[in-house]
């Protein structure tokens, strides 16, 4: 880094003059991503493009967060009311270049009376990976060194394509080159343009006004606005990010996959950093939402999505996605789909289980291999091991579900419920017709169809009785290899011949 340049921003400060608005850029319809879904609504790690963003601003409680929207309005629109309901839009009809989609926010605010005083913040809003840390520090920079404007910039590895950050002997911003219309010595420069920026409020709403289109595209460009002030005599300034991957731009799927795995290896780390035991990073996929307790251990092929909660000691993996999904302390879930489930304290789920919404597993309670669960309360101590689907039920404690056992809650027009009581005993092969109840220590006996109520401390048994029908395979299937087997096994008996 060379000697003139300010700072690099680090951990976020609190700006002296308050944050009066944040405007974020979303109205450009994203062709390069080639999809009928707006660019700004691509997820990473359980938000949008845009949420990340508006995420990230919202940190610094500003005054008024303005979201600027254009292509597929409508879509963008609706989801910004359902990830932050305080946020305002402005439509920019025409995407007529990006002062002129800032000069748009400001004029959303203005029609409805308010008279922005203090610092503006202008944000991309595809640059999912910017943190609130970083915007807190440029308002912070902006500040102490009395900007007009002031430039976030990073230092790159390399620069090809960005916009070259010129400065003056002093430090002062002096122009913003383009790389087409870079010089050789300027294309030397490491120090870029990340496309947010600090202004006066006052100034940038003034200088907009001045910002002319006599330009290849006819747009009115932000980066304009530099020019303006600059002349006027005010300072434009810049502060460098700590860390460049910050400012990464989304412009295609593959830098959506780039910016993704940059994201997640982040909050892997600081996961980490706090006490989580993360066996294979590479493999293990985390959203922003879902939160740790010390000595979790996630092991690989783990996704973690949505709310999910993972307590002390719980182990998930390897190969597991649960979504919105509670794991409780000691708790142990491997080669498992959950989706709005509860796991108790101590539960053991899989391998190859899938626990579907409404499912809440009691303390050290267990769903097993191949066993299919939705909408049950399972009590604590209560297993269900082997190839089961328990699907609208109660059971209750330490109670035990033979292998094979069917809840048949569906009748083809509605959903029928099923309780087990406690410390029952059901046997293997058993059906249970809903709406049932099957009462505290009673047992049912393997293939079983259970219609009716079963009382406390019963055995059920609803099953044929078995018939013998001797010599079948000789008369039915004479010669057949079943037949000699049978004739072989009688012979060596001492039976008949």
């Amino acid at each position: 880094m060379s000697a003139n340049l300010p700072p690099v921003l680090g951990s976020a400060r609190t700006g002296e003059t308050p944050l009066a608005a944040v405007v974020v850029l979303a109205a450009g319809e994203g062709t390069r991503m080639k999809s009928a879904t707006p660019k700004v609504l691509h997820s990473l790690c359980g938000r949008s493009l845009v949420g990340h963003v508006v995420a990230a601003a919202r940190t610094l409680s500003p005054e008024h967060l303005v979201v600027v929207v254009g292509h597929a309005r409508e879509q963008v629109t609706a989801h910004l009311a359902e990830v932050d309901a305080e946020v305002r839009t402005a439509v920019q009809e025409q995407q007529n270049g990006t002062g002129h989609a800032v000069r748009m926010g400001l004029e959303e605010l203005a029609g409805s009376g308010v008279v922005l005083s203090g610092t503006v913040l202008v944000v991309c809003g595809d640059t999912p990976l910017l943190t609130g840390g970083t915007l807190a520090a440029l308002a912070h920079t902006h500040h102490t060194d009395g900007n007009a404007v002031t430039v976030l910039t990073a230092e790159v590895p390399d620069a090809t394509g960005y916009g070259r950050i010129v400065r003056g002997a002093d430090g002062a911003v002096t122009a913003i080159v383009e790389h087409k219309d870079a010089t050789d010595a300027q294309r030397a420069i490491r120090e870029i343009n990340s496309g947010v920026f600090a202004f006066d409020a006052q100034l940038l709403t003034d200088a907009l006004g001045k910002v002319r289109t006599d330009n290849s595209q006819g747009e009115e460009y932000l980066t304009d606005v530099l020019g303006i002030l600059r002349e006027a005599g005010h300072r434009v300034g810049a502060a460098v990010a700590a860390d460049h991957q910050e400012i990464v731009g989304i412009n295609n799927r593959v830098q959506l996959a780039e910016a993704r795995r940059l994201l997640n290896d982040r909050l892997l780390r600081e996961a980490m950093l706090a006490g989580v035991t993360v066996v294979d990073p590479a493999t293990t996929w985390v959203d922003v939402t879902v939160a740790f307790e010390p000595d979790a251990l996630l092991h690989p092929g783990t996704q973690l999505l949505g709310q999910t909660r993972v307590a002390a000691g719980a182990e998930v993996g390897p190969h597991s996605r649960l979504t919105d999904t509670e794991v409780g302390a000691g708790a142990s879930v491997s080669f498992t789909v959950a989706d709005r489930a509860v796991i108790g304290e101590g539960a053991t789920v899989g391998p190859y289980a899938y626990l579907r919404p409404g499912t809440r597993l009691g303390r050290k309670a267990k769903a097993g291999t191949y066993v299919e669960m939705k909408n049950a309360e399972i009590g604590e101590g209560t297993k269900v091991p082997h190839l089961s689907y328990v699907g609208d039920a109660t059971i209750g404690e330490y109670t035990n579900i033979g292998a094979a056992s069917v809840f048949v809650n569906y009748d083809g027009e509605s959903k029928h419920h099923t309780t087990v009581g406690s410390h029952c005993k059901t046997g293997s092969d058993n059906m249970f017709v809903a709406p049932v109840t099957i009462g505290d220590g009673a047992y049912t006996a393997a293939g079983s169809v259970i219609t009716k109520d079963v009382p406390p401390g019963s055995l059920a048994v609803a099953r044929g009785q078995q018939r013998n029908i001797e010599g079948w395979v000789d008369r039915k299937r004479p010669g057949s290899a079943a037949a000699q087997a049978a004739q072989a096994a009688r012979q060596s008996d001492g039976g008949e011949q």
